[in-house]
């Protein structure tokens, strides 16, 4: 958010401020995201997403399939509840049941794969991660155009990321250290009726994502259901990323009226807009990526691939990855220096994997 305000202000020097700026943002990107995220952090707080999880382990018998359902968690929930939110809420969880199962050594493995999941599994649908989103309504794409579009590699990425957990040696899981699980508290009368009003909601996001529902209705409905329901939602939220979004369209905004440095700008990003997508998100990451990319291109497809495919590799070149890096040093900041290594090892092995299979699927 800082370097995008910088920036912001840096080109503010070589075009005035103005009522123009305004023409810069897309409100529709950010009342949908603002949204979105607000009924994220809404089914966080209800737990609704630790009972799924618990559920799942119920008729774990074995480290495949303990590590297939803690990795495939991140990976499906990704797509609708974005890659950030089913880090925060499924890595804790994580961290928590190979304690139980006394299977700590694996920890990095599994820790690392599901944020590899969660970044590939989010590429899905516009709903993942915000550049699908901002890219989603720019490129005007219907929503099964986009689900297609992006099929082919979330398919790879799913046999990938099973390969590699079954790769794995195999071994028995005793059930009775995964018994608390069965145990866990059944929502109560309350939570049940916020599940479906926050459900409820979350339909009106998706139409509104589809263009059927205007985005300030849905986002009035939002506020106002939080705010009679559970205020302290509200502080859940990360207002940052609406501010970052805000600074660099009005960055990207000034670039493109200043002809020398846009020119510069087309001729470098258009026609290579997988490889700079890549490229940029391993330096600046990739949401801020495809903001700032998206100004110097038509094709929206190509940076969509670039941008979520380069939310692999560096341990920043996807945002989301620093939740699990965070989560994992709190408890085990020993070992942050062999996670560091893992986890960039096993990011450039996928990343290389998924460029082979856009090269042969763009032939």
């Amino acid at each position: 958010m800082t370097v995008a305000f910088m920036l912001a202000v840096i080109s503010s020097f070589f075009v005035a401020p103005s009522e123009k700026y305004l023409d810069y943002i897309d409100f529709r990107v950010l009342g949908i995201l603002l949204s979105l995220m607000m009924i994220m952090s809404a089914f966080q707080r209800i737990g609704i997403f630790d009972r799924i999880g618990t559920t799942m382990l119920w008729h774990i018998k074995n480290t495949h399939q303990l590590y297939l359902a803690l990795v495939m968690l991140c990976f499906f929930s990704a797509m609708l509840i974005t890659n950030d939110v089913a880090l925060i809420t499924f890595v804790p969880f994580a961290l928590m049941t190979l304690k139980k199962a006394d299977r700590e050594d694996d920890l990095i493995f599994v820790v690392v794969l599901q944020t590899i999941a969660a970044n590939l599994g989010s590429m899905l649908t516009p709903t993942g991660n915000p550049q699908n989103l901002y890219l989603y309504n720019l490129s005007g794409m219907s929503l099964t155009e986009f689900i297609f579009f992006m099929l082919p590699y979330t398919g790879v990425s799913l046999v990938i990321l099973t390969t590699a957990v079954l790769l794995r040696k195999n071994e028995a899981v005793d059930t009775k250290l995964l018994s608390t699980a069965k145990t866990s508290d059944k929502p109560g009368p309350k939570a049940k009726a916020l599940t479906v009003v926050y459900t409820f909601l979350f339909v009106l996001g998706i139409l509104s994502v589809c263009r059927v529902l205007p985005y300030y209705i849905l986002l009035a409905m939002v506020a106002v259901t939080v705010f009679i329901c559970d205020k302290r939602t509200f502080l859940k939220v990360d207002y940052c990323l609406i501010l970052t979004f805000v600074c660099f369209f009005i960055f990207i905004g000034n670039i493109e009226n200043i002809d020398i440095i846009r020119n510069v700008f087309e001729h470098t990003v258009r026609g290579n807009e997988v490889m700079i997508g890549i490229l940029s998100s391993q330096v600046i990451s990739n949401v801020p990526a495809a903001l700032m990319l998206s100004g110097f291109t038509s094709d929206y497809r190509a940076l969509l691939l670039g941008v979520n495919i380069g939310g692999l590799g560096t341990l920043i070149a996807s945002m989301a990855s620093l939740i699990s890096y965070k989560l994992y040093v709190q408890d085990h900041n020993d070992n942050k220096g062999k996670y560091f290594f893992r986890f960039t090892m096993w990011n450039i092995l996928f990343l290389a994997v998924l460029l082979f299979f856009v090269t042969v699927f763009t032939l």
